[in-house]
C-alpha cells in the first residue's frame, strides 16, 4: 500500500500579522500583570488571570515559531567551564572505634 509523503516543512516566517498580535497579546498581558492587582488573581470562570494573560499567549508566539529554540549567543568551543586550580578533594578515612572492641578483646 503506497504512503502518502507529507510536504517538507519550509523553514518559513509566520504570518507577520499574526506575530505582532502575539507580540501585543504578551506585552499589554505582562504590563496587566504587573500594574495592576487583580490580573494576578484567580477567576471562578477562567482560573489564574497570570495564566491566561501571560502564559497562555507566551506559549502560541513560541508555536507559531514551531518551538524552535533561541540560538545561543556562544558556541560551545568559545565557552569554556571555570575550573579551580586545586586538587580534588578526597575522602577521609573512617575512624576507628577503640572503645568497645579493645575491653571486648
Amino acid at each position: 500500500m503506497p504512503t502518502a509523503r507529507l510536504p517538507a516543512i519550509v523553514d518559513a516566517a509566520p504570518d507577520p500579522r499574526l506575530e505582532r498580535a502575539l507580540r501585543r497579546l504578551v506585552l499589554f498581558g505582562a504590563l496587566a500583570v504587573a500594574l495592576l492587582p487583580a490580573a494576578r488573581g484567580h477567576s471562578a470562570w477562567i482560573g489564574s488571570l497570570p495564566l491566561w494573560l501571560v502564559a497562555m499567549p507566551l506559549s502560541s508566539w513560541w508555536a507559531l515559531h514551531r518551538f524552535r529554540l533561541p540560538h545561543p549567543r556562544t558556541t560551545v568551543a568559545t565557552r569554556r567551564r571555570h575550573r579551580r586550580g586545586g586538587a580534588q578533594a578526597r575522602r577521609q578515612p573512617a575512624p576507628r572505634a577503640q572503645g568497645r572492641l579493645a575491653r571486648a578483646a
